[in-house]
């Protein structure tokens, strides 16, 4: 059974950085597109940063373009979503999720229904940007 758990969320005041992990089981990364999402309140789940399994290229919303960074660690088949320059926008709830389709996650930085649009995902983590 594939499992993602994603963690490191918290408080963070603006301004302020955070790491967020994904660990997976019953997974391998690199075999898949992955990718980082949220959700604000009241709002639809947005593509955040998207990796492409083919050749690592990664994609990123105009809104955390070199502010947040994706990176894997194959060792504890962890994939990580490093965070700085945090703003009162970057609170929501985040998931990562993986896809097999060969388009992966090609429109990063719209909206994704993760029920449809990704084979696995996790439960998420709560990050809360304070201004």
């Amino acid at each position: 059974e594939v499992q993602f758990v994603e963690s490191g969320g918290g408080l963070v005041q603006a301004g302020g950085s955070l790491r967020l992990s994904c660990a997976a089981s019953g997974f391998t990364f690199g075999t898949h597109a992955i990718g980082w999402f949220r959700q604000a309140p009241g709002k639809e789940r947005e593509g955040v940063v998207c990796r492409s399994d083919s050749d690592g290229t990664t994609y990123y919303a105009d809104s955390v373009q070199g502010r947040f960074s994706i990176s894997l660690d194959s060792a504890k088949n962890t994939a990580y979503l490093q965070m700085d320059s945090l703003e009162s926008d970057d609170t929501g709830v985040y998931y990562c999720a993986a896809r097999s389709s060969p388009e992966g996650f090609a429109h990063c930085g719209g909206t994704y229904d993760l029920s449809t649009e990704s084979d696995y995902w996790g439960q998420g983590t709560q990050v809360t940007v304070s201004s």
